[in-house]
């Protein structure tokens, strides 16, 4: 008989063991800043209230899908500016890369410093293994990976059953440039992306994670209007995410900047099947994670709205 409880002891251990640390875990919320300016001459303070709204939410962490708009100047000045303005938020910051950030940026003769500026956002915004912000997020970047040292911005962290990433991919076009042989950067990225993607999968199937939520500049699953672009710069990562989505037991979200198609609404996830979309408006956005809800995430756009004047 002792040995028979023995037994038993040791099968309810297996079976609490194989139970995902997801199991246990309530909904949960967090927040998504697009850094996006609607006038051109307006300084960051729309950033800034949005940095304080998300502060006063109980929220796990906050995302910053760009760290400036493309009206303002890529000098270190501005860069440091944000940076510390990050560092100072209530909640953990991560920071998403956009197009915005360094591909349009020039030095004073003209010529692209597009390159510089991106290596420059790198050193300051993805420095180590924890996000910006007051409560700091473990993360995991790719560039721990030798072979990937220079893509320090993508970078992923597990919470409450969800495996949350980001992925760089510039807005325009996913900066494929149309010229002959300057692509390099592009192709590079690539490689990287597809990597990135691969493990964030691999990753998620391991501890069967309920779902998937990728944050980045451009929108993966549009397709490009044929007449304007000779190449599409988004078509492997859409049909790497399509692969994903077909094998992936739970929901995959992507959340870019980038305005919504044509018949999609902002501030609402578009499901095909288990991949959503959601374009972020220009204010900041409340994402609740619910577990025990079939439809696993949920947007608040009541509460982030434009108010009224």
């Amino acid at each position: 008989m002792t040995r028979q409880i023995a037994q038993w002891l040791m099968a309810c251990s297996a079976l609490v063991l194989a139970v995902p640390a997801w199991a246990a875990q309530e909904e949960f919320q967090f927040g998504v800043i697009a850094h996006r300016f609607a006038d051109p001459l307006d300084d960051d303070s729309k950033l800034r209230e949005a940095l304080a709204e998300t502060g006063e939410e109980n929220l796990a962490f906050v995302v910053v899908n760009g760290i400036k708009s493309p009206a303002e100047p890529c000098n270190d000045r501005l860069y440091e500016q944000r940076k510390a303005l990050f560092e100072n938020a209530k909640h953990g910051v991560i920071v998403s890369v956009a197009a915005s950030d360094w591909s349009d940026c020039r030095y004073s003769n003209g010529r692209t410093a597009a390159l510089e500026r991106l290596n420059r956002v790198r050193e300051l915004f993805f420095a180590n293994e924890f996000s910006l912000g007051a409560r700091k997020v473990p993360v995991v970047r790719q560039s721990a990976n030798v072979k990937f040292r220079d893509y320090s911005e993508n970078t992923r962290w597990e919470m409450g059953g969800i495996m949350f990433a980001t992925l760089h991919l510039p807005s325009n076009n996913n900066r494929y440039l149309t010229a002959a042989g300057r692509n390099g950067e592009f192709e590079d990225r690539l490689i990287a992306n597809r990597d990135w993607l691969q493990r964030i999968g691999t990753h998620a199937a391991r501890n069967k994670s309920l779902g998937i939520v990728i944050f980045c500049d451009g929108s993966p699953l549009s397709e490009p209007n044929a007449a304007r672009a000779k190449r599409d710069g988004f078509a492997e990562v859409r049909q790497q995410l399509n692969s994903l989505a077909a094998k992936f037991t739970g929901k995959i979200l992507i959340v870019h900047n980038r305005i919504a198609p044509a018949g999609t609404t902002q501030n609402s996830i578009n499901w095909r099947g288990n991949l959503g979309d959601l374009t972020l408006s220009s204010r900041w956005l409340r994402v609740t994670v619910n577990p025990a809800q079939a439809a696993l995430f949920g947007v608040d756009d009541e509460r982030n709205n434009e108010r009224p004047k």
